[in-house]
């Protein structure tokens, strides 16, 4: 089911053909769950992919992870960061086709940064995200 806090509105160009939408309004009484930066790693903080769309699908997977100790998942995220290293238009349209796998047609709310590099030298993506919690 679509996330309900995630709103395009009709005033302005329909971004979901570049992977996000364009507003995400918390309602009153819900929480914020906040997911630092994954990226394609394994259990021992490796990078186990060395295809950028690849790494696109592991790190989305790592979100989930963490998003499920907290009783949430993928579903749930309103908003993230993406970043990606030496960004082009080839890149771009892989993230955009992960994004649409796992949200479909209301992508959640996301900035893309395009960096020189990253944190480990074989880590060519990186997204951190925001998860929104109803209220009870």
């Amino acid at each position: 089911m679509p996330n309900s806090a995630i709103v395009n509105p009709s005033s302005l160009h329909d971004p979901t053909g570049f992977g996000y939408s364009h507003l995400a309004q918390v309602p009153a009484g819900s929480d914020l769950v906040l997911v630092a930066g994954q990226y394609a790693s394994g259990d021992d903080g490796h990078v186990v992919a060395s295809e950028f769309a690849d790494q696109v699908r592991v790190s989305f997977e790592n979100v989930g992870k963490a998003l499920a100790e907290v009783g949430l998942g993928l579903q749930d995220v309103i908003q993230i960061r993406t970043f990606i290293c030496d960004h082009d238009e080839a890149k771009l349209h892989a993230l955009v086709g992960g994004i649409a796998e796992i949200w479909g047609d209301l992508p959640p709310v996301q900035t893309l940064l395009g960096v020189a590099a990253l944190a480990l030298p074989e880590m060519l993506f990186e997204v951190d995200a925001v998860a929104l919690r109803p209220a009870a």
